[in-house]
């Protein structure tokens, strides 16, 4: 199987990217007090060493109260970027991937919705939710009927000073990342989290300018992304990844049709995002109906950007195909991501679980060797 096509450089602002691999973010939960550790440096590093094209690390909360926290997530291990002290320990963490001429980007994370009361760095904050809805209930989800009991009652919609707040903080921690020597910012705006809930009908039910129509439903992620391009640069390149599934529903969409998709990210383009990470459950599936082309490909067609097709990539299951503990194998045939990747549907693929546990992986890929078996006791959790 020839690789090379994926082996090709990609210049993206003022970076540039030695092949088309990407670390996909994944909780692990090992930064104490939100402090990555030497530990997360070496981890990071030895994916750089392994040959891949970007790392988008573990999600990152963002400076605000009530970004992180759930019970059982290690809520007091996810790292944050929150202040100088988190300045100077993903300072250790960049040092360790560019010294292994790695490139590396934080992925900014607010859960929004998704966040349990009383849980978290800061017990006391309160979960932040456009209309105060965690989702709707009896959708088909992989949530244990605990959570969902613990989250699922409405609170209060965020009021414009708790909006404004919010974007205040995501600026705060793209400054926090530029100087700690990330290379960009990638953002999460999928998967059921806050920015995710604006974007999500079911969720953001404002009949105000955040949310009365599309356009609107857009405009909170469009504003996270303005602030943070206003406080990086021009040099430093932003990353989004949006989702059409939520935690709270597989079967979500947020777009039926490519004009819905253009509207939602439109706004998101024009902002500043450089590279829309299309995540889904499976890469390989035709997204609308009369076209062959995958979530990835249509974002690319209807935004002109750059995208990152995610989704079960070297893996023969999908992510919560395998959550009941069994094995899976690591994919040795990639001729149907290569198919499309020379059809120009994309411009990355980001690989997860593969490379959560096989930190050479892009370097198999790239010299045909076998790739390791993928068994989901490697497995923490996917954001």
């Amino acid at each position: 199987m020839i690789t090379a096509p994926l082996f090709t450089p990609l210049s993206v602002r003022g970076v540039t990217l030695a092949n088309r691999i990407v670390m996909s973010p994944m909780t692990r939960g090992f930064s104490p007090d939100g402090m990555p550790g030497p530990d997360v440096a070496s981890y990071y590093q030895r994916r750089a060493e392994g040959e891949t094209g970007l790392i988008i690390t573990e999600g990152v909360g963002i400076d605000h109260p009530s970004a992180l926290g759930e019970a059982g997530l290690g809520e007091n291990s996810i790292p944050t970027l929150a202040g100088a002290e988190s300045v100077a320990a993903w300072r250790c963490v960049t040092d360790a991937v560019h010294t292994s001429g790695g490139v590396i980007f934080p992925q900014l994370w607010h859960m929004g919705p998704m966040k349990e009361a009383n849980t978290g760095p800061v017990p006391a904050a309160a979960p932040m939710r456009p209309s105060g809805l965690w989702g709707p209930a009896g959708r088909l989800t992989s949530l244990d009927a605990g959570y969902l009991a613990r989250v699922s009652a409405p609170t209060r919609a965020m009021s414009d000073e708790e909006i404004a707040d919010v974007i205040a903080a995501y600026r705060r921690s793209a400054s926090y990342a530029k100087a700690a020597g990330f290379d960009g910012i990638a953002i999460h705006g999928g998967h059921g989290y806050l920015i995710d809930s604006f974007l999500w009908s079911e969720t953001n039910q404002r009949a105000d300018a955040w949310g009365k129509d599309r356009t609107a439903r857009s405009r909170f992620a469009a504003e996270v992304v303005r602030e943070i391009r206003a406080e990086i640069g021009e040099a430093m390149p932003i990353s989004f990844r949006f989702s059409q599934w939520k935690q709270q529903d597989f079967k979500a969409r947020l777009a039926t049709t490519p004009a819905e998709l253009e509207q939602t990210l439109g706004p998101l383009a024009e902002a500043g995002v450089d590279i829309f990470e299309a995540s889904t459950r499976y890469f390989n599936r035709a997204e609308f109906d009369g076209s062959e082309m995958n979530l990835a490909g249509w974002v690319k067609k209807v935004t002109g950007k750059l995208s990152m097709t995610v989704g079960g990539i070297g893996i023969n299951k999908g992510f919560y195909d395998s959550m009941a503990g069994t094995e899976t194998v690591a994919q040795p045939d990639l001729t149907p991501l290569l198919d499309r990747f020379l059809r120009n549907e994309f411009d990355l693929i980001g690989v997860g679980r593969s490379l959560l546990h096989d930190a050479h992986w892009a370097r198999r890929a790239r010299l045909g060797e076998p790739f390791l078996g993928f068994s989901t006791d490697s497995l923490t959790r996917l954001t």
